[in-house]
């Protein structure tokens, strides 16, 4: 009873935490079946009805469909880049032992040190010296290099934590540096893979200002998150609508995130028992 006792206020502080997080969502839910009438007459009241009219505006008004589509090309290309690049850097830097391994791994970290808004400038001018301005092209080269210093810095804590003994075993059977790569470090480092794809898909599909500037407003190549704001207007903003839009642009990102939840905790209890 005393342990039961002492922890009573950290659980009125979560369930108090977990109520201030739920009633937003709510309201942003129920508000995707309002009008807007309903939504300022009766902000927390349940909708009367649920069509999906509100839905299938924001969708055909801002051709969410195409933008759905470019956001995720540029999303996919753009992780497996990284993947591709992050992986193999975070391997050589995780078992470097010299002072060049160790600076380079500095100068990986130096890449949180540059804001978002002082490259801004310099990568619109690369985007029209390289002929890849207004193309998704650019943006699935680009979009790697932001990640590239979280991505590795996470791989290389991961890769760090494995026994240098599973290689030497790995090594005695013939196997080469990129068979110990790909059976030994990549399977025992899902979780970090996981948590990696997970921050970059975030990033990478909400990603708006470069976007905006590279991409452009076209029909045909903006990203969701470009077209999105197309719902709002001067006279006056649906807010139902622009709600529904937003809960679409919210759903690959759900889904995102339970699948790789899942193959986390799935590398965490069996990953290296397989191997």
């Amino acid at each position: 009873m005393k342990f039961r006792k002492s922890w009573l206020p950290a659980h009125i502080l979560v369930w108090a935490y977990a109520v201030l997080l739920a009633v937003p969502l709510y309201y942003f839910l129920a508000s995707a079946f309002k009008s807007n009438e309903a939504i300022f007459a009766h902000p927390l009241a349940p909708p009367t009805s649920f069509g999906f009219g509100n839905f299938r505006t924001a969708f055909e008004s801002a051709d969410l469909g195409m933008a759905i589509l470019n956001s995720g090309i540029v999303t996919v290309f753009s992780l497996a880049l990284t993947l591709g690049l992050a992986i193999p850097a975070a391997f050589a830097l995780a078992r470097a032992r010299g002072r060049a391994g160790a600076a380079i791994e500095r100068i990986f970290s130096l890449g949180f040190l540059i804001p978002t808004f002082a490259a801004l400038f310099p990568t619109f001018l690369l985007s029209a010296a390289t002929g890849l301005f207004h193309s998704r092209l650019f943006m699935v080269l680009f979009l790697p290099a932001t990640a590239m210093p979280l991505s590795v810095v996470i791989l290389i804590q991961f890769m760090r934590t494995i026994p240098p003994e599973m290689e030497e075993a790995a090594r005695i059977d013939g196997a080469s540096t990129f068979g110990v790569l790909r059976h030994i470090y990549t399977p025992m480092c899902m979780p970090g893979i996981a948590t990696v794809l997970l921050l970059n898909f975030l990033t990478f599909w909400n990603e708006y200002l470069y976007s905006l500037i590279i991409i452009g407003p076209d029909p045909d190549l903006r990203t969701i998150q470009v077209a999105l704001p197309t719902l709002k207007s001067q006279i006056g903003t649906d807010y139902g609508i622009l709600t529904a839009g937003t809960i679409l642009t919210l759903v690959p990102v759900w889904i995102m995130y339970t699948l790789l939840q899942k193959r986390m905790q799935q590398a965490l209890v069996s990953g290296a028992v397989k191997m």
